[in-house]
């Protein structure tokens, strides 16, 4: 059964359900963002799995694309694409309202913690309290390194290129920038000769599955009005993004200077918004050796504690920045109280990191559309999503020794770096509940929500009996 009705002065197809209203978008945005753990992989898995499998508002091919541009730009690459998905149903204020509500939980749980830990002096405790949800999460990511492996791997050559990927980045810490350049290139060579791997729509969904098709979705398959590329547009996207953006930096140093600590951190971050790709992992050594090292922000391990308050709090990684900008504003209050300009300086933090993923995506999505029929880019781009399938399992492979072991040390040497656990210090507990965790979500098809609460509850419980410490 369709319908046919007028959405944002086009007409649209819509196959048994309505076009979602801005309400409905609030609810579901909310909803992802309060299930965003895991990182970048399991951030992918719970926007998939409501956005095209449950609310079947965008296709496969669609969702792919716009995941495959996200990668390509500096900064979270999770939370740039609900600004896209969000851009695509709703204009510019969906895409606010994506990006934003994709961020929130984690700034306020961020900032609560910070809180705690500037008063306390540690967080030992927070890691107790999430040990259960940590396995939930690594079974979550997993659950995505497998969706998004079974529809972006059609064929033998996208297997090589995830293989050569993975290798890539696990073995020899290649830099990803370059990963992504070169899977893109391969794309767009293999396309141009006409190989048959690299033709759009070779090969088949995972165990005879039909990935839903654009055309089946709620947005349909052609480019909505908003989407077409303008000029004009364009001028006004990036002028009024940018003075949001930049204007809290300058206003900074030219009334503070430039070494007041919030003029420092306004810098420093929104220098490093332009340069994150890769993801977090790729930028928080820099940011941890600026932070100790140049700023004196820190002390030493101090980053290792954020990291661990933002790998298992809501949204993305790279919101352990907000605890350093937290911190270095705390130490260097001046006038003001600490826990105030702490608070300040975390939200400073915050707004000149993510700020940016605003204007790429509202200034290159409509041109990204455009490519969509481009048959040798589509190619370059499904190349990219393929060898991000390797990424991930990197990711998934990194945080699952981090949880079930707890010792994992670096070997270097012969062009390699290559992270391996200690086998004594496996964590028989944690890898109970991360087996009872896939279990729940593979065969029992349990839902996220009460995979999460079930596992942390576990923990909670585990720790108030002593079997796990602070």
């Amino acid at each position: 059964m369709t319908e046919t009705r007028r959405h944002d002065n086009r007409t649209v197809t819509v196959s048994d359900q309505s076009y979602p209203t801005l309400r409905e978008a609030l609810w579901t945005w909310g909803r992802i963002a309060l299930l965003s753990f895991g990182g970048p992989a399991g951030q992918i898995a719970v926007m998939h799995r409501i956005l095209v499998d449950e609310k079947r508002w965008v296709g496969e091919e669609r969702f792919l694309h716009a995941l495959n541009f996200s990668m390509l730009l500096p900064g979270p690459e999770a939370q740039q694409l609900a600004v896209y998905i969000g851009w695509l149903m709703h204009r510019t204020l969906g895409g606010l309202i994506a990006g934003i509500f994709f961020v929130l939980p984690g700034v306020a749980a961020i900032m609560v913690l910070s809180w705690l830990y500037a008063i306390y002096g540690n967080v030992g405790f927070v890691e107790a309290l999430f040990f259960g949800l940590k396995a939930a999460v690594l079974a979550i990511v997993l659950q995505a390194l497998v969706r998004i492996a079974g529809r972006a791997l059609r064929n033998t050559a996208m297997y090589v290129l995830a293989a050569a990927s993975f290798i890539a980045i696990f073995v020899f810490a290649v830099p990803f920038p370059l990963i992504i350049a070169t899977a893109a290139l391969a794309g767009y060579l293999g396309s141009r000769s006409g190989l048959e791997a690299f033709k759009p729509g070779n090969g088949h969904g995972p165990f005879g599955k039909t990935p839903l098709a654009d055309a089946d979705s709620v947005l349909g398959e052609d480019v909505p009005d908003h989407a077409h590329p303008s000029r004009a547009q364009a001028l006004r996207v990036a002028a009024i993004c940018l003075v949001l953006w930049l204007a809290p930096t300058l206003l900074l140093l030219i009334f503070l200077g430039p070494q007041n600590v919030f003029a420092t951190i306004a810098a420093f971050f929104s220098a490093m918004a332009v340069v994150t790709f890769g993801g977090a992992y790729a930028v928080l050594a820099w940011v941890a050796q600026a932070a100790v090292e140049t700023f004196g922000w820190l002390e030493p391990g101090e980053m290792l504690d954020g990291l661990g308050m933002a790998e298992t709090t809501p949204g993305p990684l790279i919101m352990v920045t907000q605890f350093v900008g937290f911190m270095g504003a705390f130490r260097d209050a001046g006038d003001l109280s600490p826990l105030l300009a702490g608070t300040l300086g975390g939200l400073l933090t915050t707004w000149v990191t993510f700020a940016p993923c605003f204007l790429w995506i509202f200034l290159g999505g409509p041109y990204v559309e455009r490519l969509r029929a481009n048959v040798a880019l589509s190619a370059a781009l499904a190349a990219v999503t393929a060898a991000v399938v390797g990424v991930i399992l990197n990711l998934a492979l990194w945080f699952g020794l981090h949880v079930l072991f707890a010792e994992v040390r670096t070997f270097t040497g012969f062009a390699m770096s290559l992270d391996w656990p200690v086998p004594g210090t496996v964590n028989p507990i944690a890898v109970a509940l991360t087996l009872a965790a896939l279990i729940a979500m593979f065969r029992f098809k349990l839902g996220l929500f009460t995979v999460l609460g079930a596992s942390a509850a576990i923990g909670i419980a585990l720790h108030a009996a002593g079997v796990v410490a602070a």
